[in-house]
Parts: structure tokens; sequence; C-alpha cells
């Protein structure tokens, strides 16, 4: 890898340089550092700790964060540069000392780092990012033999990073810089241990190191005769004089026959989440799931690990989100890893049910608002723009205005793991695989309060209706539909609304509720065609069709036929209005 970002970053010479590295205008860096007031430069709060306390964050302004923000990736670039550099390609197939706020790092590959070991030794620093002060920050990147940057351009960057003499938590471009300043304290802790047989990981401000010696090395990690543990000398030594101090609070050795953690993580056998955390989640799950409701438990530990305050307030569906990827992230850790290795993974099958049951529930079941679910992606544009032009004739849709609020959501397909784990890919496929799981998780699952709102699948009458048609008969032990109802009540607060037929209950599809002169748009000589198949040369298809020509149009475009299609979703809702009195 050539060295690019580190090059242009060396031969900067004043704050105008440095802002044209960060692609921003030199006046907006000076006003963000020097010009506007301190008071108003970062927003405090507080936000709760795991154990107990809270811990304080500064969040910076809108300028100030987008330069903290660029500042961090060119940093992380110029580390990227280093690594490659050193014959080690930061790619994920090499994963260094410190692993927190790291690309390819996390949580799971520091853990991996002590997994099997006799002793684990857990030490944390105290006031990690505050010790780091407006000095050091500059010093660095004056004196550092990869940068040794011009002395505008260290002050500069150490101006953007710091604030009232430290690094902020909260700041975008504080755990790169923490991490570079912290490197020749890990190189020294890294030989340390491996002088006394032991491996070493940092992740921010928590340094683990783990051996199968007989005898957890002294030199590192002492227990006294009362079993308290302490730095050991040479340790303590190292982690002074690098200008750190310890958090006595956190100081622990862990044997192999107890539960050994890093970072959150048992390390006993792998890398994995603790049991008791999964049992928490699935009970709050569940609780959801019959109740519409659950409670957050926020606990405090003694230096012992004893619960002495436990307080519980009402839980969101977003915790229980974050808490349910982050299992499933340390899952695929493991199953990725049994990939490599050609071992059979551990089947997660039930807890990606779990996650999936939980998805269901959030997006259709507890909707915040009626939510219209489509076969494909361009669906969506083409009535986001028709409901906002037929605004006056649709408040209970959509809110008029200068710029229309929508009161419906339309689902959207994600490519992200929540959407590998609804497993819901659109087209008739996917409307099948979601009327089924959906209806299934209603009947047998979900048993919360009846839900508020209802989820509409608006599909294309035509002949792959059928596959849909003969889903429904299933579900409700009726007579396959034909089509031609205005909508179709599934179970619960699911609806199936089909195009409405053309003349002779000819098949339609969305559309073909377009006037004439929008279909006919021609894009660089090309004609639309809504078929899979097609002519590159001479015609372009539904993406195209949805971005260039509907989107860009909408003000033009007569969206009139699309008023037989919101009629048919306001009947479903004042249908489920009904049914819900």
């Amino acid at each position: 890898m050539r060295m690019i970002n580190l090059t242009n970053l060396k031969s900067a010479s004043s704050r105008r340089d440095l802002s044209k590295l960060l692609d921003v205008k030199p006046g907006m860096l000076s006003f963000a550092i020097y010009k506007n007031p301190e008071a108003v430069r970062y927003k405090r709060f507080e936000i709760p700790k795991r154990h107990g306390g809270t811990r304080e964050i500064l969040a910076p302004a809108s300028e100030l964060k987008l330069l903290q923000q660029r500042l961090s990736v060119l940093l992380q670039d110029c580390v990227a540069e280093i690594t490659s550099a050193r014959g080690f390609a930061e790619d994920g197939t090499h994963f260094g000392i410190a692993h927190g706020f790291k690309r390819y790092h996390t949580i799971m590959t520091n853990g991996r780092v002590h997994v099997t070991r006799r002793f684990v030794f857990n030490v944390d620093l105290h006031d990690f990012f505050g010790t780091i002060n407006f000095g050091r920050v500059r010093g660095f990147f004056l004196k550092d033999r990869n940068f040794a940057l011009h002395p505008e351009v260290a002050t500069a960057i150490a101006q953007i990073a710091c604030f009232e003499n430290k690094l902020p938590q909260g700041s975008p471009c504080s755990p790169v810089i923490s991490n570079l300043l912290a490197h020749s304290l890990d190189i020294q802790l890294a030989r340390l241990a491996a002088r006394h047989g032991a491996s070493y990981t940092r992740y921010a401000d928590d340094l683990t190191f783990s051996t199968n010696k007989p005898t957890f090395p002294a030199e590192i990690g002492v227990l006294d005769d009362a079993h308290d543990c302490s730095p050991g000398a040479e340790l303590e030594r190292i982690v002074t004089r690098s200008g750190f101090s310890f958090n006595p609070t956190k100081t622990r050795l862990q044997y192999r026959d107890s539960r050994q953690e890093v970072t959150g993580l048992t390390v006993n056998r792998k890398v994995n989440v603790p049991a008791s955390y999964r049992y928490t989640v699935r009970a709050m799950v569940d609780r959801l799931f019959k109740t519409g409701a659950f409670e957050f438990i926020y606990k405090k530990k003694d230096v012992l690990g004893n619960v002495i305050l436990e307080r519980r307030v009402a839980g969101q569906n977003g915790q229980l989100l974050g808490m349910l990827s982050y299992i499933d992230q340390v899952d695929r850790f493991n199953q990725k890893i049994c990939e490599t290795s050609g071992r059979e993974p551990e089947s997660t099958a039930g807890r990606v049910e779990l996650f999936r049951r939980f998805l269901y529930f959030d997006t259709f079941y507890a909707t915040r608002q009626p939510i219209i679910v489509c076969e494909g992606k361009t669906d969506n544009v083409y009535l986001r723009c028709a409901i906002k032009s037929l605004a006056a004739k649709y408040p209970k849709l959509v809110t008029p205005g200068v710029q229309p609020k929508l009161n419906v959501r339309f689902f959207k397909y994600a490519e992200t793991r929540t959407g590998q784990v609804m497993d819901l890919t659109g087209g008739v496929g996917g409307i099948c695989k979601l009327l089924k799981s959906y209806s299934e998780d209603i009947e047998g699952i979900f048993r919360a309060p009846v839900p508020t709102f209802p989820v509409i699948v608006l599909i294309d009458n035509d002949k792959g209706a059928h596959g849909v048609y003969e889903v429904i008969a299933g579900i409700t032990k009726k007579p396959k539909p034909l089509g031609l109802a205005d909508f179709i009540h599934v179970t619960s607060n699911l609806y199936v609304v089909p195009t409405p037929f053309g003349p002779k209950k000819a098949y339609t599809a969305i559309e073909d509720f377009f006037d004439a002169p929008t279909l006919e748009t021609e894009l660089n000589g090309k004609k639309f065609n809504r078929n899979n198949k097609l002519d590159d040369s001479k015609e372009y298809g539904k993406a195209a069709f949805a971005r260039d020509v509907v989107a860009k149009n909408a003000a033009t475009i007569d969206f009139t036929e699309f008023r037989a299609i919101f009629d048919r979703v306001m009947k479903v809702l004042d249908d489920y209005e009904a049914r819900r009195k």
C-alpha cells in the first residue's frame, strides 16, 4: 500500500493544508476550533454505566463533529498504511495488540487471544481519555517518527481533538488518537507478557493478560493472602512511566475452574456471551411477546462482583434489538472461526429464530404507524411520490404541506444483518414467506395486546398473485381469493391489498397506474421495459425508472390513477379500526 495519506499529512505545513486534507473550508476549521465559543462546542450529558454510576459524554457541535470524523478517518488511513508498511495487511487476517476502536477489531478478537487459559488477569486504566491532554497529543504528532508533523498542523490536530485539556469521551477522533498514544505502552506490555510466557491485549482502557503457566507471573499481577489482586511491580512501573494509572476496583485474576471474562465475554472454552446474559434477554423478549412490555434492569456490583443495587425501568424495544444483535454478532464470529478451521459450528438456530421473531414483532406487530409492504424497492418509490402528490385527498395517509409528512411507513427490504435474519427478499416468494411466518407467530407466539395499526401487503394482481392467494387460503382455511376484493383480511392486523384488475379482469401491476407519457419517457435514447430481461442497448429497467423518471419528475407526473390503490388502503384502515373497537 502506498503511504499517500500519511505523506500528504506530513507534507502539510499550515491549517489551510490540513483543511484541504479534511475536505473542509479553512474558515470552517478556524471557526470550529477558534471562533466558536467553548461553551457551545460540546453538549454534556451522562449515561449509566453497566454496573452502576454514570459516565459523562461530551457530544461535539455539528461543525466540530464533522472535523473530528474526517480527522478520525484520515488518521485511521494513516495507521493502515503504517501497518501495511510493516508487512501486515489491515484486512481482518492479522490482529494487533490493541483491539478497541480499530478496523476489523472487536471485543471478540480481543477475547479470542485469551481462550482456554489457566489464568486470565484484567486491569483497567483510570480515566483513560482524560489522562491524554493537549500537550501529549500535540507532542505525539510532533515527535513520533511515523508522523513528525509540522508544528502548526500538530497544534491544529490537538485543538480539534481536545477540550478542557483532555480527549473528550464522545468525540469521534478520541479513540484513534488514544490508540496512537497508547501504542508505546502496548509494545512494552506485550514484551513484558512475552518474557513471562503470557499473552497481552488492550481494548480501550481494559488490559488483559493470560497464561497457561502453573502460577501467574508476579511481575504482572499479585494475589495476596486475602485473595485480593493488584498489579505487579513491573506492570505498574511501565504503566506509570507511560503517563497512565490504574483503576484499583477493576483488578481481578480469574481461574480456569471459574467463569473467565474478557471485555464482557466468557473465554473458558470459546469467546461467548455469558449464559446468564442470554437467559435474561430471552426472558425479556418472552415478556414482550406476552404483554407488549418488559423491564430493563440496571445493576450495580461491588468490587467482589456482588449486586448491591438494582434499578428497574420500562424497557425500550431498541435495547432488545441491540442485545439480540450483540448475541448474534458473537455467534457469527464463532461460526466464522469454525469454518476457517474446518470444525462443525454449534447450532444457533434457536437464537436466530428468537431474533427473527423479535424483528417481526417490533416491525409489524408493534408498528408505530400503518405499514405498507410492497413486492420490491421500486414500488416504495412509486407510492411515496404518488401519496405526496395526492396529499390533499388522503390526509389520513399524509399530512399536506411544503414538505408533506407521511402518516404511513413503507417496509424497506434491508441488505443488512437484520434483513438476513428476517429473511424477506421481496417478490412473491418474500411476500408468501412473510404471510406464513407472521401468521404463525401471531397464532402461537405473540400474546401482547392487539396491535394499534395494520400491516398492509400490496401485491401486483397478476399471474404471480395466485401463489399469494394459495398461502392466504392455507392460513384462513377459506376458499382461495380470486383477486376481486378491495382487500383481504388474513389474520390479526395483517391484510393483503391487490392492485385493481384492469378492463375485463386483466392482470395489473403497479406500473400500470402511471399515465402513458410517464411510461413512455426515454432515458438516453432508451425505452422503459418493466420485465427482468432487458436489451441494455435499447431499454432501461425498473430501478432507473423509479430513480431517474419517477423520483426526479414527481412534481409534474399525473398520479391520478394511483387513487384506486390508495382508496383500497383507506378501506383497510377503516376496517381495522372497526375490528379493534
